[in-house]
């Protein structure tokens, strides 16, 4: 399997506080890989670094040969990088159609069609009876459907959840595990940073554990479900 995305050494700070320690890290084509940790553990920032919106110091960082470290976000998002962020940022008085279309991005697509309004609604059946309510007023749970789906928009091949079910309903969070996996089926490559393990372990491949900015385990969600050890000490587990 290629890789897809590929992290060697990275290492970031938030100005003078150094968050990020010699990261590595690989996704390859149509997979999905989560990035586990508590809060603070240096995932999001992980995220941000392949978004190019953190300082990376040093360390490679490459999606498909592409030189990520030497492009702006706006750029990174042209090759095809969609980014979904914890705070799900929507715009509040726009309708849930109207945040869709600000999505859209021509480009090619790794899925076999360019995304619209209505394959979004497919997806997400939700959002197609709140297609006229203004995005501020929608759960957290819906608010995350339609920043996924606005994302989407943009025809990604690689996609950036972080902490895609933070703060989301239970019966949200199995949904989105279920969508999640038919973006996969339909070619989507997945890396999502999260705290919620059942959910990682329902819908990953592969994971990454951090802690404290470095890399404390890399395997198969069911070397990392009986690996013990690093569950108990990193995942509190």
């Amino acid at each position: 399997m290629s890789d897809f995305l590929f992290l060697s050494d990275v290492s970031a700070h938030y100005g003078t506080s150094h968050v990020l320690f010699g990261v590595s890290l690989r996704v390859g084509s149509g997979e999905i890989v989560c990035l586990l940790g508590r809060n603070g553990a240096g995932k999001t920032t992980t995220i941000k670094s392949v978004m190019g919106l953190t300082e990376v110091s040093s360390g490679k960082i490459t999606f498909c040969g592409d030189d990520l470290r030497r492009r702006r976000t706006d750029q990174i998002a042209r090759l095809g990088v969609g980014y979904v962020a914890d705070a799900r940022i929507i715009f509040p008085d726009l309708t849930v159609r109207e945040n869709l279309e600000v999505g859209v991005k021509k480009g090619s697509s790794p899925v076999g069609f360019d995304w619209s309004i209505e394959r979004v609604y497919d997806l997400f059946p939700p959002l197609r009876r709140l297609d006229k309510n203004l995005g501020g007023y929608l759960s957290g749970g819906e608010q995350q459907m339609l920043a996924v789906g606005r994302t989407l928009m943009g025809n990604p091949s690689l996609l950036l959840l972080d902490e895609p079910v933070e703060g989301v309903a239970p019966i949200i969070v199995k949904d989105l595990g279920k969508q999640l996996l038919k973006l996969k089926e339909l070619g989507l490559t997945i890396l999502f940073s999260e705290q919620n393990v059942p959910f990682a372990m329902a819908i990953a491949d592969r994971g990454y554990v951090i802690e404290k900015g470095r890399i404390r385990f890399e395997g198969t969600m069911d070397e990392l479900s009986s690996n013990e050890e690093v569950k108990r000490k990193y995942l509190m587990l």
